[in-house]
Parts: structure tokens; sequence; C-alpha cells
């Protein structure tokens, strides 16, 4: 990752305060995950009880964050100083897995 200046990642069209130079293109990392058997079983027992799944919401943290990891790789391979519009996604990519995708568009700013 980038070395003294940290990459800028924002949901927005724009970074607050600074001005756009350059748009370097779509960036993006992803990761598939299926379910773990001992943790589906210990899910459904909670579905039966109500409350929280920690189970996924523990794979779905991991998850969103390996593939934020990858996308931050992407924009600074390529220079970038943020991404923008920050977007996640998921899809079903056979049954018990699924693909978790985070993409923006990496920017240079103005100095």
């Amino acid at each position: 990752m980038r070395k003294g200046s940290k990459l800028i990642t924002v949901t927005t069209d724009f970074v607050p305060g600074r001005e756009i130079e350059e748009a370097l293109g779509v960036v993006r990392g992803s990761t598939i995950r299926a379910k773990h058997l001992g943790k589906d079983i210990v899910a459904g027992l909670r579905m039966l009880v109500g409350g929280e799944i920690k189970e996924y919401t523990e794979m779905l943290n991991e998850a969103r964050n390996d593939s934020m990891r990858r996308m931050e790789a992407q924009a600074d391979k390529l220079g970038a100083d943020a991404v923008i519009n920050l977007r996640y996604v998921t899809s079903q990519v056979m049954a018990g897995a699924a693909e978790l995708l985070a993409y923006g568009t990496a920017v240079k700013l103005k100095s």
C-alpha cells in the first residue's frame, strides 16, 4: 500500500475540499466466501431463537475488508490519490458461496 499518505476512499462522487484532476478508471476488489458447516449449524440454531447471527456478521466483515484492501491495492498501482463512488455488491456464485465486490473510480487529486 501507499507509503506516507493514505488513499482517500469515499462513497460520494467528489472528495470534500479537493478538486479532481484526472479519473484513472474503475478499480475493484472481490472475494468469494463459502459457508462453514460448523458455523452454519450454529447460525441455524440462532435463527430459531432470534438475534444477531454473529458467525455471518464476522464472515461478511472479513469479506468486506478483503475486497476493500484488494480494490485499494489496484488503485495504488494506478497512482491514485483517492477512490470515489465506493460501492459494495454481493452475488451468489453457487449454493452456499457468495462474492462480495468493492468497486469505485480511482482519481488523481489536484495538489
